[in-house]
């Protein structure tokens, strides 16, 4: 825009000029378009002059392809109006890569499809969250551009996810050693990264998709295992029932022994005669037989 400006200032001062050299009706207009050219050049001069840059920006600055190793930060600044400044992002950015259409950066299957230790194919879902080094800014423009997402985001994390894959299994990946792998896999992008004046903040495996046989196996065994500790749980059930029941009744064969050794005809007799006392004392009237000596009481009411 500044250009234009200045283009049309230059344009306008030209007309003037020929306007200046023409017969004396014509030559009266060159003077406004000399004017009206003078405050345009100054206008264009002096909005290049000054240059702001937004709150979670850098610019780096270019003179005909040289690029400075100075940035400007945000805020408002006073520059050589021949500068050439881009702006660079330096906020926390996200690039996700997924199965799921829609989701990732990129439109379609995005994922990342990887063959592990055992030589089955594995899906991964990913998200990578960067941020671009502000005092590298100038040497990311000089090297590789504006346009790093695809020339380092992208590439450097695809190619280092199939690079590590690779040490394990597929059950691993999806199971035991998914955090190692997570570990493994962001060390190694972060060095690439910081290599390039990119920072690496976080790497997300958001998702692991084995191939359908393993899913199946892996859900058969866990279905055999469930069934087996639910096994061991009824067998120890059983186990404390019957061994509940053995002491029961070890103690009813120990108290009727006890009962056994200790009753004898005097106490039995005894305990006889108090019940007899008892029913005598009932409000109710009995009438009581006895069948000879130690016969069974016959009761009976009146």
């Amino acid at each position: 825009m500044v250009i234009l400006i200045i283009i049309i200032g230059i344009i306008l001062f030209l007309i003037g000029s020929s306007l200046s050299n023409s017969t004396s009706t014509i030559s009266k207009f060159a003077r406004p378009f000399k004017v009206a050219a003078v405050i345009a050049i100054a206008l264009g001069l002096m909005s290049s002059m000054f240059k702001q840059i937004d709150a979670g920006e850098v610019g780096v600055q270019s003179l005909y392809g040289n690029v400075q190793p100075d940035i400007l930060e945000s805020g408002l600044h006073v520059i050589n109006p021949l500068m050439d400044v881009t702006e660079f992002d330096i906020q926390t950015q996200n690039y996700t890569m997924s199965a799921i259409h829609g989701e990732g950066a990129q439109e379609g299957d995005d994922a990342i499809r990887v063959l592990s230790n055992d030589g089955l194919e594995v899906v991964i879902d990913l998200t990578v969250l960067y941020r671009v080094s502000p005092t590298e800014s100038p040497k990311i423009y000089k090297q590789i551009g504006v346009n790093y997402i695809d020339k380092i985001v992208r590439p450097v994390t695809r190619t280092r996810i199939r690079d590590n894959a690779v040490y394990y299994d597929a059950v691993a990946l999806y199971s035991t050693k998914r955090n190692e792998f997570q570990q493994r896999i962001y060390k190694s992008i972060e060095e690439d990264f910081k290599k390039r004046g990119l920072v690496l903040e976080q790497l997300l495996i958001r998702n692991i998709n084995l191939p359908a046989s393993v899913k199946l196996s892996i859900e058969s065994k866990i279905n055999a295992e469930q069934d087996a500790q639910k096994m061991t749980f009824v067998l120890q059930k059983e186990k404390q029932e019957a061994e509940r029941k053995r002491v029961e009744a070890q103690g009813i064969a120990d108290y009727q022994r006890i009962i056994a050794l200790g009753l004898t005809d005097k106490q039995l007799q005894y305990e006889q005669i108090k019940a007899q006392k008892e029913l005598a004392a009932s409000p109710n009237t009995k009438i009581i037989f006895m069948n000879g000596k130690n016969s069974p009481v016959i009761l009976s009411d009146k």
